[in-house]
């Protein structure tokens, strides 16, 4: 057994044997493909929850972007000549989850409304770096039109990240004055 094995059993787990780079771009697609799908089932809660209308606005069309972004993932498979499987992966689940906790916080609107842009924002930047790694893999193979789907993807998810942090910016500010105004009004 050799020493890379044994470390991955000490973890609990044998990982799947890849024999390439282009397996392990095919592996990352899967994975993107399976995130992108949870997201297509989250975000019409984060939009439901959502009280600030540009932060719903921003759910809704990116809902619409990640449906997109779905199809795109299902060309750059057929580029590759594979079939599109979804691979589960514990890190967007965990985003998803963390997602859930905002639409079912307890606690004024805004305050809400903060906490689901802090986990929208999170699954963003884990969406931007697992596209920016596929990208530089299908590059390394010489794959450019599936490099170039997943560019196309990277900038939209970049994009919609700093749509976030300008709603986030009006967000945190209405939060904190709701705090302000409660510590305000409480007896010392």
């Amino acid at each position: 057994m050799g020493p890379n094995r044994r470390r991955n059993l000490k973890y609990g787990k044998a990982m799947s044997s890849l024999a390439s780079l282009r397996d392990l771009l095919i592996d990352e697609l899967n994975e993107l493909y399976s995130a992108e799908q949870q997201l297509v089932e989250a975000l019409p809660q984060m939009s439901m929850a959502a009280t600030n209308d540009d932060l719903k606005g921003s759910f809704d069309s990116h809902l619409e972007e990640t449906r997109g972004h779905v199809a795109r993932l299902e060309k750059a498979f057929a580029k590759l000549g594979v079939p599109a499987i979804a691979k589960s992966g514990k890190a967007m689940q965990g985003l998803v989850a963390q997602s859930a906790d905002g639409v079912d916080l307890n606690a004024p609107e805004s305050l809400r409304d903060a906490r689901l842009i802090g986990a929208a924002q999170r699954i963003e930047h884990y969406e931007i770096a697992a596209y920016g790694t596929a990208r530089a893999f299908a590059n390394t193979i010489g794959e450019k039109g599936v490099a170039e789907l997943l560019q196309e993807t990277l900038e939209e998810e970049a994009a919609t990240d700093t749509k976030l942090t300008a709603v986030a910016e009006r967000v945190n500010q209405d939060a904190n004055n709701i705090v302000e105004a409660a510590e305000a009004d409480s007896p010392h």
